[in-house]
């Protein structure tokens, strides 16, 4: 009987074992439905608090919960809700100007292929391939309103990344799928398209302003004009859409009354240039002003229906384009709105909004501007916002100054100057409206404050050089659109058996200023009046770039190069050297200028000095080329090829039979070399050997083109124009194979944009972006008989030890000593940038 307890007690125990292994996996299930539910749930909360967060205006922190709550769709495996808080993260990057993250956020969303360099800063592939990539990404995508938002999203930060031409085409294409989902809401991809061509008009307005030949300038004009109304024709279309939402309404007139507003004032600027073709076109776009500004003001109840930091941004963007317009009662309504704005971001703890309020205020009640400006200084310096504190420490530089304090002036504008180079440094992000408005924002800072540095009775010379260096290489990586260039201060160079002299010239509007650094380091400086040097200038590049240069009486042209001379060279002669190396830096309207060309009275420059360029005073590491090292890679065009009739070439492309003649010239003097000739001369054949073998010498023998436009800097293959962007990511194809610098790129047969005073700035592209240590080329086309005979001498004294600099001078003297060829045309107008060994 007891046996029996014993055994009854075991089987219950074993039941009860069994019972619990049996719904075991039931009950871990459930606990695990309960966990995912509460996962699911603190993601949503976390998810809402993000919302909150942002609308005010606390990015940073929006962006940290809502990273929390991707981590738990992440562990939920949720996929729909991980891509959807992935696209909320990428909106509060763009909130923080962090635009490359926040595009490699939505590629990661998007399940696209982040190595597809569409994210970086700068364009490394040709629109053309990058154009299929995105069909490809588009087409890959399924059709559903949360991928369509990604996309959306993608258009908005590559906008924002500069990267125009890919947000229009992903904007339009996902436009047209959308249209035919009856569930999607379309008016906020047109109000992005829109945005997206405005945003086109204002590079193209920016690109205009450095644009000096009249063929290009006619084409510009057409362009902005077309982009202009397309703009106010989508936003329109949004305004009198009667279901579009009333936020994107309101947005829609605030950037359709701006783009008005802006788009009269350079009206207004062209008509007083003399252009009568814009008169009627500015009349119908004036008289659209006011019907604008009064159906805002009807809406006036909808800027308090957004989100707080949303409603900031909107009032304070009404108050910009109101205080443009013409009219006291205007003045009156934008300090009214703006004084509405400030108000709002009080509510919140967003010192970034109250920053922006209190420096708008600033430039509407300039009777209260100081306080203003410095209490948005000190809301911008403790959230290190760099991009908003540069601005009010140049508006309070202008103000200290006028009131005569002059210490105050120098530390504000000198403050100002390392703030806009951190924000320009800063590769985490990118601000397209300093790309947009360098000319009108960012280069007056510098120019201001080497003019004020100027006012002491003792001018820190070194400040100024330092601070003109700052500007050049500004101008030029704004240029190219790019980070920060890889070059060294002539001051930090080291290693050098010789140092030359340094002459900058700058251009400063009411004086050109010419600053020599001896060899000895030290430095002089002399002031000129502008009047007579640009009006020598002007006429020397205007003969230079004439068609019948090569027939003009050289004393024609010696009256001008005299006249340059002593007012820019005699006063600091004393200064140099009686032979030896001159670097210049030039400032924008010398650098179409050939400096050896300048004459004493006795002689040219050339015939005393070996004359380079630099880019800022900048430059690589000179190094002088060993003669194991002439090994190059060698193309050329002797004929007309198809490239000649691409939609961008210059008219005036012919053959260039002695280009034949001086590749085998070339190759004569150069060991182990490989040439390219005409049909050999492709685009993919020539970036497949750039990209194989490591050839030290580059030497390209083709028309080519420098202008102060990107788009128009380019050179000629058989099958296509390579265009400055197409060229720069050919050679970081060649940088990512090979490390090797290139030591030399000649670019023979090539010509500066007539009439422009700015496209050798084309020249310092190229030069920029093929890294090379040196760069030859020629400021207009030069005939190609007499080229071949100064490259094969070019090349004959590199090979005996010289210094590229000194090769290059040798061999202009000697073409220039040929009774055929001795007038300028045919040897002044080659140029040597960059290293000088």
């Amino acid at each position: 009987m007891l046996k029996y307890r014993y055994w009854f007690k075991y089987l219950l125990l074993v039941i009860l074992g069994l019972s619990i292994v049996i719904t075991q996996p039931s009950f871990i299930l459930a606990q695990e439905i309960n966990k995912a539910t509460q996962q699911q749930k603190q993601a949503q909360l976390l998810t809402q608090k993000g919302y909150e967060q942002l609308n005010q205006g606390q990015a940073a922190s929006a962006l940290e919960t809502w990273q929390k709550a991707t981590i738990i769709y992440r562990q939920l495996d949720d996929q729909k809700l991980l891509t959807k808080s992935l696209i909320n993260e990428n909106i509060a990057l763009q909130t923080l100007g962090l635009y490359p993250r926040a595009c490699n956020t939505l590629l990661s969303a998007l399940k696209l292929n982040a190595n597809t360099s569409l994210c970086a800063n700068t364009p490394q592939q040709p629109t053309e391939s990058m154009e299929k990539l995105l069909t490809a990404a588009i087409n890959k995508q399924i059709t559903s309103p949360l991928n369509l938002l990604g996309l959306h999203n993608l258009g908005e930060v590559l906008r924002r990344l500069g990267k125009l031409d890919e947000s229009k085409k992903i904007l339009s294409e996902i436009l047209s799928v959308a249209k035919f989902m009856l569930s999607i809401d379309t008016s906020g991809i047109m109000l992005s398209l829109g945005n997206t061509k405005q945003d086109i008009y204002k590079q193209a307005r920016n690109q205009y302003s450095e644009i000096e030949e009249p063929i290009s300038q006619k084409k510009f004009v057409n362009f902005i004009q077309q982009q202009v109304l397309e703009s106010l024709d989508i936003y329109q279309q949004v305004i009198s859409t009667s279901n579009t939402p009333k936020e994107i309404k309101l947005q829609a007139q605030l950037h359709h009354l701006s783009l008005l507003v802006d788009f009269d004032q350079w009206l207004i600027v062209e008509s007083n240039s003399g252009n009568t073709q814009l008169a009627s076109l500015r009349t119908k776009i004036t008289q659209q002003i006011q019907p604008s500004v009064a159906l805002l003001l009807e809406n006036n109840s909808v800027f308090s229906q957004l989100p707080t930091s949303y409603s900031v941004y909107a009032k304070l963007n009404f108050a910009k384009s109101l205080n443009k317009i013409p009219g006291q009662q205007f003045h009156s309504l934008a300090i009214e709105y703006a004084k509405s704005a400030l108000e709002k971001a009080k509510s919140t703890n967003s010192q970034r909004l109250q920053s922006e309020s209190f420096g708008t205020l600033g430039k509407l009640q300039l009777e209260l501007s100081q306080p203003y400006f410095e209490q948005a200084l000190g809301l911008a310096q403790s959230v290190q916002a760099w991009d908003l504190a540069y601005q009010w420490q140049h508006e309070l530089g202008i103000l200290y100054k006028e009131q005569g304090k002059y210490k105050e002036a120098l530390q504000a504008y000198s403050a100002a100057i390392e703030n806009v180079t951190q924000v320009r440094n800063n590769l985490l992000s990118n601000n397209t409206d300093l790309q947009f408005s360098f000319k009108e924002k960012v280069e007056p800072l510098y120019r201001d404050y080497m003019q004020l540095l100027l006012t002491d009775y003792n001018p820190n010379l070194e400040r100024i050089i330092q601070t003109n260096e700052r500007l050049q290489i500004a101008k030029l990586e704004n240029y190219l659109q790019c980070g920060k260039l890889n070059l060294v201060a002539l001051n930090d160079l080291k290693n050098l058996d010789s140092i030359p002299s340094v002459i900058h010239i700058i251009d400063l509007g009411n004086s050109i200023e010419v600053v020599v650094q001896s060899p000895d380091k030290s430095v002089h400086h002399h002031s000129v009046a502008p009047k007579l040097v640009k009006f020598h200038a002007d006429h020397l590049l205007r003969t230079l770039q004439d068609q019948n240069f090569a027939n003009t009486k050289i004393q024609v042209i010696l009256d001008y190069s005299q006249a340059l001379y002593n007012l820019l060279i005699a006063p600091i002669k004393k200064y140099l050297p009686q032979n030896g190396t001159l670097v210049f830096t030039l400032d924008t309207s010398f650098q179409s200028l050939p400096m050896g060309l300048l004459h004493d009275g006795k002689d040219y420059l050339l015939k005393y000095y070996n004359i380079a360029e630099t880019l800022g005073s900048k430059v690589r590491q000179p190094k002088l080329l060993p003669r194991k090292q002439l090994r190059a890679l060698i193309a050329g065009l002797s004929k007309s090829s198809p490239s000649f009739k691409a939609a961008n070439a210059p008219s005036y492309l012919t053959e260039l039979p002695s280009v034949l003649e001086e590749i085998a010239n070339v190759k004569e003097q150069t060991n182990s070399s490989l040439s390219l000739i005409n049909e050999e001369f492709t685009y993919n054949r020539f970036i497949k050997e750039v990209s194989r073998e490591n050839f030290p010498i580059i030497h390209l023998t083709t028309h080519a083109q420098f202008s102060s436009v990107p788009q128009l800097t380019m050179f000629f293959s058989w099958d296509k124009p390579i265009n400055l962007l197409e060229f720069d990511n050919l050679l970081k194809q060649k940088n990512q194979i090979n490390e090797d610098t290139i030591e030399l790129l000649v670019l023979s047969g090539c010509e500066t944009a007539k009439g422009n005073k700015r496209s050798a700035l084309g020249i310092a592209g190229i030069a920029a972006q093929g890294g090379a240590r040196s760069t030859v080329a020629t400021l207009w086309r030069v005939d190609d008989k007499s080229t071949a005979l100064l490259m094969k001498e070019f090349y004959k004294e590199l090979k005996d030890g010289k210094t590229k600099t000194e090769a290059l001078r040798l061999a202009q003297l000697s073409l220039s000593s040929n009774p055929d060829y001795s007038h300028p045309y045919y040897w002044a107008g080659f140029l040597l940038i960059g290293g000088w060994l």
